[in-house]
Parts: C-alpha cells; structure tokens; sequence
C-alpha cells in the first residue's frame, strides 16, 4: 500500500548489531557532512567510546526481516573526565541512506533523550555540520536549540572536502 512505512524495531545497541553499526557509521563518513571522521573505527574502539546505556540501533522490523538489518543508531559520549560534567553528554546519531525519511532520526533521537533523562544526563548537546539541513531540522524538532557556530573549527582529511576548514553548529537540549 503505497505511504505505509515499514515498522522499526529500536533495540539496546550491542556487539550484535557492531557489523551494522559501523556500516550506517561509514556511509555518513562518506557524505562529508557528517563528520570530521575519515573512517569508522574497530568496534572496541567504537564500544569503548560512547555509553552503554545511552545508545540503540534502529532494525527494520518488516516481516520479511524478523531481525532486520541496522537501519540507524544513536549513541551518547561523556564530553569531559570532569565529575562536575557528569551530566553532559554528546549524542552522534546516523540513519543509512535507504531509511531517511521514515522517522528512523527522531525515534533514536527520542530513545537517547528518555535514557538519558532517566539516567541522570541534564545537558545533550550535538555539532553539525551547517550544511546538513535534515540533521539540523532533526535537532530543532527534538526541541534542541543552537548555542552557536564553531568557526573553522577544524579541517577534513578526507573526501571531496579534504584540506577544507569546516564550521559546525553547537546544539543542545536541557534535560
């Protein structure tokens, strides 16, 4: 029936869905709009990184594919060591191109500001880089709001862009 949209599973992201995982990671490093990142790391690297009880994957839960595959995920990084920034994390969040479009953002969007509300998180914060209208629109319908721009805050090493100095849009959302 054309408009319906397949169903989505949201699931605790795990060494299960790494494969995945580092898939949807590669195909937003590849845009080059998506990161300063030139490739996905090794999932140790990756797991080792972000938080365990802040971060899930997206599977298509069409019937055909009971498991489905990674379709998107959201995971959350402390951004300091400090104890009195405990409470301040940095989401990174990637929908693989064939799921835009179908709530697959904002799902994983929800899902990390629930656990992180409900683990004590008070600040989520995000860049993004200025060009990229569908995560900046993600963002402001999450109820993000803009901090301010970083100004060739750094420069890509990789793609199209490499050698470019890139700025990107500081974004938080108080818990």
């Amino acid at each position: 029936m054309a408009g319906v949209q397949p169903a989505l599973t949201l699931r605790p992201m795990t060494a299960e869905h790494a494969e995945g995982v580092l898939a949807v990671f590669a195909e937003g490093i590849a845009t080059g709009h998506a990161t300063f990142e030139s490739a996905a790391p090794a999932w140790a690297e990756f797991d080792a990184s972000h938080l365990p009880e802040h971060r899930f994957v997206a599977l298509d839960a069409a019937p055909s594919a009971p498991a489905g595959p990674v379709l998107g995920w959201v995971a959350a990084s402390p951004v300091s060591r400090r104890a009195v920034y405990a409470g301040v994390v940095e989401a990174s969040l990637y929908v693989g191109a064939a799921a835009r479009g179908r709530g697959v953002g904002r799902a994983l969007m929800d899902a990390l500001l629930a656990s992180a509300e409900v683990g004590g998180v008070w600040t989520v914060q995000s860049t993004v880089f200025p060009e990229n209208a569908g995560s900046l629109a993600l963002h402001a319908a999450a109820g993000f709001r803009v901090v301010g721009r970083r100004e060739r805050i750094a420069r890509m090493t990789h793609g199209p862009l490499a050698g470019e100095w890139r700025d990107v849009v500081l974004l938080e959302r108080r818990l």
